[in-house]
Parts: structure tokens; sequence; C-alpha cells
């Protein structure tokens, strides 16, 4: 349970607030799978009716998440009461807020969930190889704000002048490092969310970079983002013919070839098949 061959999520991943079981339904069916948030969406007085939501919900078990309570610290008696809440359900996908060591999901392999691990602190993101490397671990995703906010700094992005709106060097070193992580562990990248909900442009064009990238799925936070990063994980018309004419030229081509201008090897044509599907 724990590659691409097993475990799929997304592309389009939505939050919804665990103490909101008027809209559960509404997010599952805007996005492809949906986080019922028992963190931060929470307030500490509504978490346990929130946990009582989640255990009453009979959502698809495939396409749900729950982000529970971060193992240790001051919330670890949250996160033991998510997990007590949880034993035995239906839903078996956890999403871990502030991942910082692998050990620390031990617990969570021997009731046999599955984790998506967030590095959203600097001990997290520093330790994004070794959590990957997880056996409970199925995907791996990075937190903007939440990593500043571990280092005491201000702000994940660029305010103003010219580079407004852009990740500031520290976040792009995490998402960097997040993804080739998940990567080289054969575990799936999810990509953090756009704050932003009204900049559309903004959303497709990062989601765009993500893909790129190589990020298997987007996290948001509005149903109305979900459509905007389907579209942007999707191969475009001209992507998925350059991969089917460049793979049919690949049956009678032995070794490297050349295909309109550029040079194939193998590398490319694992990128074909993966957008031919």
């Amino acid at each position: 349970m724990s590659g691409f061959d097993s475990f799929e999520v997304g592309p389009a991943i939505l939050f919804c607030p665990a103490d909101r079981p008027d809209r559960y339904a509404k997010a599952a069916a805007a996005a492809d799978a949906v986080i019922l948030d028992l963190e931060d969406a929470v307030a500490p007085a509504d978490k346990a009716a929130a946990r009582g939501h989640v255990v009453a919900s009979s959502l698809d078990p495939e396409g749900t998440i729950v982000r529970v309570n971060p193992v240790g610290g001051e919330t670890a008696e949250e996160h033991r009461l998510d997990l007590a809440a949880l034993d035995g359900g239906r839903y078996r996908t956890l999403m871990v807020a502030k991942v910082e060591d692998p050990v620390q999901l031990d617990h969570l392999h021997a009731a046999a969930y599955r984790v998506i691990a967030l590095c959203e602190t600097a001990a997290g993101v520093e330790r994004a190889f070794e959590i990957a490397r997880h056996p409970a671990v199925v995907a791996l995703m990075w937190g903007a704000e939440d990593l500043v906010a571990s280092m005491a700094g201000k702000s994940s992005r660029f305010a103003g002048g010219p580079r407004a709106g852009q990740y500031r060097e520290v976040a792009r070193y995490a998402r960097s490092r997040v993804l080739i992580a998940a990567n080289a562990a054969g575990k799936v990248a999810v990509d953090t969310v756009f704050m932003d909900i009204g900049d559309l442009d903004g959303l497709r064009d990062e989601t765009e970079d993500a893909v790129a990238s190589g990020f298997a799925a987007t996290a948001c936070i509005h149903p109305s983002q979900a459509e905007t990063i389907r579209q942007a994980h999707a191969p475009s018309a001209e992507e998925v013919e350059w991969a089917e004419a460049v793979l049919n030229e690949a049956a009678s081509q032995p070794g490297v070839f050349r295909f309109r201008g550029r040079m194939v090897d193998e590398p490319i044509l694992r990128q074909a098949r993966r957008i031919v599907g």
C-alpha cells in the first residue's frame, strides 16, 4: 500500500472542516477526494463534536481522507482522541499534520492506516526523505505557512514588487525537497493549497508548474478551485497526440531515435506512457 501502483489520489483534493457535516457531500462531489479536517479547521471546543460527525458520515472511504492532529507535543491528547474515534471505522487514510520524525508514524502502521504525511515544519522538511520511506506513508504533502511559522518567519510569499505573489526561496526549497523525497521513495507527491480563492489564473499557473515538476495531486480549500486543478493536471490534446505518436514511432525504432527534431530515449518514453495512461 505504499507505491504509485497501490495508491492514487486526486488530482483535486479538497479540505472540508470536520465540524461542518453539512458540507461533506458537497465537498466530495466537487473534488476527486475530500479531506475531513480535524486539525486547524476546527476550534478546540468543537473537536469532540467534529469527531462524532466524521464517524457518523458515510462518504466513500476510497475518496475520503481524515486529517488528524499532530502526534506529539501539546496536541498529543487530541491525536489520541482522533484515533480512538476512528478506530475500527470506515476511513483508513489519514493525513497527519506536522510530521517531524518517521517514528511518529509507527503506531499508525501497526493499526494498518495509510498515511499522507504533512511535512510543514522545518524539522519535517529536513527529514522528508526518512518520512517518505516509512511503510505507512503513501504520500507526502508540504505546507508553506506552517513551515514559515515554525521558523518565526512572516510570510511564504512576496507581498509586492516584481515577485509579488511568488514563493520565497525557503518555500520553494521545501516544495522541491518534499517533491523529490516522495518520488525517490515511490510515493505520491501532493502540492499545497493556493490561498487566494479568487485568483484562478494564479492557481492555474501554480498547478501547471506543479504538474510539470512531478506533483501527482494538488490540495485546495474551496470547491471553485477543483475544476481549475483538474484541467491543469489533465494532459492537453497536443500532449496526447505527441505521446501517442512518439510511442507508435518507438515501436519500430530500437534504442535512441530522433522524433520531430528531438532525441528520444527511455525517460522521454516514460513521460509519454504517463500521458496516455
